[in-house]
């Protein structure tokens, strides 16, 4: 399996130009579970805006998937082709889901999810689930190391066009497990393995192994990462899309609840410290009151000049619960959908007159703690 490219022989940034009236912009896409069917709503929007060119794209776990899938669609018919490629993936999502049937059969009015006579049992089931996940490991309960991913990325993505897209970057992040590290694999070496790796919840999946190191879920070290996308993409224009709720205004007091928010805080931890760290690089410039390509290091200039913004999914997820990111029927994945779908729409008629001019996320507050 190819190794990464040493960093001094990376290019610094893309050379690739924005066509006359466009917009770059580069995405950074988080990962939650089948969450990530709202970041797919929010694709699907973007891709339909011929004013929008997509320079770059950091995605872990459910960001990750998404990443591939556009990069593959983009290569085989362009935007449209992105688009029927998201649908395609996620199509395959939903029919690996034991509900699926049920949806659209005429059972499911008796059997499926959304009867208010089963609805009560599902929690209770997914709690059952959690506390025997707990109790065994996936070497345990799933000694043939059986992913429905894997078949589900054999039978959407093309990972040869995934390499060879020349439309955009891919970044996508896993965890190393012996170190603890930040691993990011570029898209000239993605390897199915590797998208896998991004998506290994170590107490759902066996952990993947890739040139001899064992990998977990991205979203432990960098959900997602920004960095790659702020150095080495030509994209002034950053667009973060979060679905894992940063703030809870009820106490848990539940153990399911107590261990569904410590998931919460442990997926947004990485991405509010790096967003943390820009923040500070920001205003060190500042008060230094120099331009920041005065700096050695070429970083300081493309942090200076960084415009963020934010799809905030993590609000509007939050009322479902962090269980249901592992509810994969048709109707609640395109449910997701259209939320994102939706959200996008109103960030873009909101703010698409901020990108290329100025950023419509501050993130300086950050340094300032919050009080009650």
């Amino acid at each position: 399996m190819p190794r990464t490219t040493p960093p001094a022989s990376r290019p610094a940034r893309s050379s690739r130009p924005a066509k006359k009236g466009r917009l770059r912009i580069d995405l950074a896409l988080q990962g939650g579970g089948s969450h990530g069917a709202f970041t797919w709503g929010v694709l699907d929007r973007l891709l339909e805006d011929e004013r929008l060119e997509i320079a770059g794209i950091s995605g872990a776990s459910a960001g990750a998937m998404n990443a591939v899938a556009l990069a593959a669609g983009l290569m085989e018919g362009g935007r449209e082709g992105a688009r029927v490629a998201l649908r395609r993936f996620w199509t395959r999502v939903a029919d690996a889901s034991p509900f699926n049937r049920l949806d659209d059969g005429p059972l499911g009015a008796i059997f499926g999810p959304n009867n208010p006579w089963i609805k009560p049992w599902i929690a209770p089931l997914q709690q059952f689930g959690q506390y025997l996940g707990s109790q065994l490991s996936p070497y345990q309960l799933n000694p043939l190391n059986l992913n429905p991913l894997r078949d589900i990325l054999a039978h959407t993505v093309d990972f040869e066009a995934v390499r060879a897209c020349d439309r955009t970057q891919l970044f996508i992040a896993a965890t190393q497990v012996a170190t603890g590290e930040l691993r990011i694999f570029r898209q000239g070496e993605l390897t199915a393995d590797m998208v896998l790796a991004s998506a290994s919840l170590p107490l759902l999946f066996q952990a993947v192994e890739i040139e001899g190191q064992a990998y977990w879920d991205g979203g432990y070290a960098g959900n997602p990462v920004l960095m790659p996308l702020i150095g080495e993409t030509d994209a002034d224009d950053l667009l973060l899309v979060q679905i894992n709720p940063r703030e809870r205004t009820e106490l848990p007091t539940q153990a399911s609840d107590i261990l569904e928010r410590i998931n919460e805080i442990t997926f947004n931890a990485s991405l509010l410290k790096e967003l943390r760290s820009i923040a500070l690089l920001r205003q060190l410039i500042a008060d230094e009151d120099r331009p920041a390509h005065h700096y050695r290091n070429p970083l300081f200039g493309r942090v200076e000049a960084l415009r963020l913004h934010l799809i905030d999914g993590g609000t509007l997820l939050a009322p479902l619960g962090a269980g249901s990111k592992t509810q994969t029927s048709a109707s609640f994945l395109n449910e997701l959908h259209d939320m994102g779908y939706a959200a996008a729409d109103q960030w873009w008629h909101r703010h698409r007159r901020d990108i290329g001019v100025r950023t419509s996320h501050e993130i300086e507050h950050m340094l300032t703690p919050k009080r009650p």
